[in-house]
């Protein structure tokens, strides 16, 4: 991949997936490296001029009215990281630290924080060389920025903290020295300007969105295979109907459904039971569109939020060169974000709701017309019974971590952050629950093509014999009772490298 940029253009979210999970390499442009040192330089004269600025010659929060000499502005700029530095639990994976980094340096990169040139090429590279820090996933509240995580986040730059580099923990000083990096020296707010932020709600969220945009067309597959295994109607799906109640996501889930089970013209099991007696499927498959459309109406509003965040500044106070002022607000606040992650909780677990309750059919011999639990010899064999317990345990799972964070607020740093957004932990449990989703598409996925092997020799249509191969290429089907722990595992790998979306788009071309 080519250098990412940064100042060239706007940061996309597929920008932060590269850097996050794939490596790319990021640089300052030269226009970056112009609004960095012209903020740095205005914020340096205005320092020089003895004029007290909160977080700069002040101290924080309740404490903004005590004055710091001028001999003590870098060590309250060290003392903030340190005294910061409380979070606690499991560290982060390393893909959404390499997130965070992204962020935290495109923030600064805008021109506004009044850092130095060197502070954020420090955080460029710690990214490009791989040096990771150690942050624990609790202890931040999404207001005054993500603060905890975020000074964990800062330590290693000043050669402190911990670090993961090349695979092994170890302190921020031996990963910097490892990497062939020296620890900065920070000047006036540059501890704050680390700190003060989203980013660490906005890396999660970004990674999470993406991952649930792309489970919402795995969804729209696994869902037509589930059609197809329980001699289901494409007719709900025809355009007319979805005409006259325009949603977008709605039309376009509609679209796909149809692609999926009539790309090429109707299948062989299609024109097996065009004359049966059926009527109506069941909502879980004949409302795919208006509950999946649902979702990705709500997934779009989601992806406007996080793109304006990734590129705005959120730390405090904001430096104007071209105005000559250094302005105190609370872009650090993160109520949007929270209130975007929420969302984006419930419109995942209803994609995850939607397919268990079609796992549950398909295992119904009721409503599916095929063995009970999908087994020839039911009995002896439990077949696919408690995979459908499993998915029903996930979603009910779900369920809880839908309650909103955005709504609940505690006041800290005695009242002065008297309402806080919440939005870390909002960030963190969508993160769990898109996972869980795509735990139950992969049981739904393995119990469709265990249904489609009963209506065999005939065969479904094109792209839906594609994805029925992928899956067959390492699950076989199950004529007796074996764990399906490995098989999940594997079809939770297949959804979560993408290659399942690439089988079904070449499935629809």
């Amino acid at each position: 991949m080519q250098t990412l940029k940064l100042g060239v253009k706007p940061l996309s979210l597929e920008d932060i997936r590269d850097v996050a999970l794939h490596h790319r390499q990021v640089a300052l442009s030269p226009a970056a490296v112009t609004r960095i040192e012209k903020a740095h330089r205005f914020l340096r004269a205005e320092v020089a001029s003895g004029k007290t600025m909160y977080g700069i010659n002040t101290g924080f929060g309740l404490l903004s009215n005590v004055r710091i000499e001028d001999k003590d502005i870098e060590t309250l700029q060290y003392n903030l990281l340190r005294s910061h530095a409380c979070g606690v639990g499991p560290g982060l994976a390393d893909s959404y630290v390499r997130a965070m980094l992204l962020l935290r340096a495109a923030n600064l990169a805008i021109g506004h924080s009044g850092v130095s040139r060197k502070l954020v090429e420090q955080i460029l590279a710690l990214l490009n060389r791989g040096v990771h820090p150690v942050i624990p996933e609790q202890g931040s509240v999404g207001a005054s920025g993500d603060l905890a995580p975020l000074s964990h986040l800062a330590l290693v730059l000043i050669g402190e903290g911990k670090a993961r580099y090349k695979g092994r923990e170890m302190s921020g000083a031996k990963a910097l020295a490892a990497a062939g990096l020296k620890p900065i020296r920070l000047g006036p707010k540059e501890g704050l300007a680390l700190i003060n932020g989203t980013q660490f709600m906005t890396a999660i969220g970004a990674l999470t969105l993406l991952e649930a945009e792309h489970l919402c067309d795995v969804a729209d597959a696994a869902g037509a295979m589930s059609i197809e295994a329980m001699r289901g109607t494409a007719t709900a799906f025809e355009p007319e109907i979805h005409s006259v109640r325009p949603h977008p996501g709605q039309v376009a889930t509609a679209k796909r459904m149809r692609s999926l089970l009539l790309g090429g013209g109707k299948s062989e099991i299609s024109k097996s039971h065009e004359n049966c007696g059926k009527v109506q499927d069941p909502y879980s498959l004949r409302c795919i569109p208006q509950v999946h459309g649902a979702s990705r109406d709500a997934l779009s509003f989601v992806r406007q939020v996080l793109e304006r965040e990734v590129n705005a500044v959120t730390d405090n106070p904001l430096v104007f060169p071209e105005e000559k002022k250094i302005l105190s607000g609370g872009n650090f606040h993160g109520q949007i974000v929270a209130i975007a992650m929420d969302l984006l909780a419930i419109s995942i677990a209803e994609i995850a709701s939607i397919s268990e309750q079609r796992l549950e059919k398909l295992v119904n011999p009721a409503i599916s017309d095929l063995p009970a639990f999908l087994t020839p010899k039911g009995g002896l064999n439990s077949g696919f019974m408690i995979i459908q317990v499993a998915a029903a345990a996930i979603v009910s799972e779900n369920k809880t971590l839908c309650h909103p964070a955005s709504v609940d607020t505690i006041p800290t740093s005695a009242d002065k952050e008297d309402h806080v957004s919440m939005g870390a932990w909002a960030a963190r449990k969508a993160a769990k629950v898109t996972q869980n989703a795509r735990r139950v598409l992969a049981m739904e996925l393995l119990a469709a093509a265990q249904g489609l092997d009963f209506l065999r020799p005939l065969k479904s249509s094109r792209a839906i014999e594609k994805l029925y191969g992928v899956i067959r290429k390492k699950v076989a089907f199950a004529p007796v009772d074996r764990s399906f722990h490995d098989d999940l595992a594997y079809l939770e790998g297949l959804i979560d490298s993408y290659d399942l979306a690439e089988i079904v788009s070449k499935g629809l071309a």
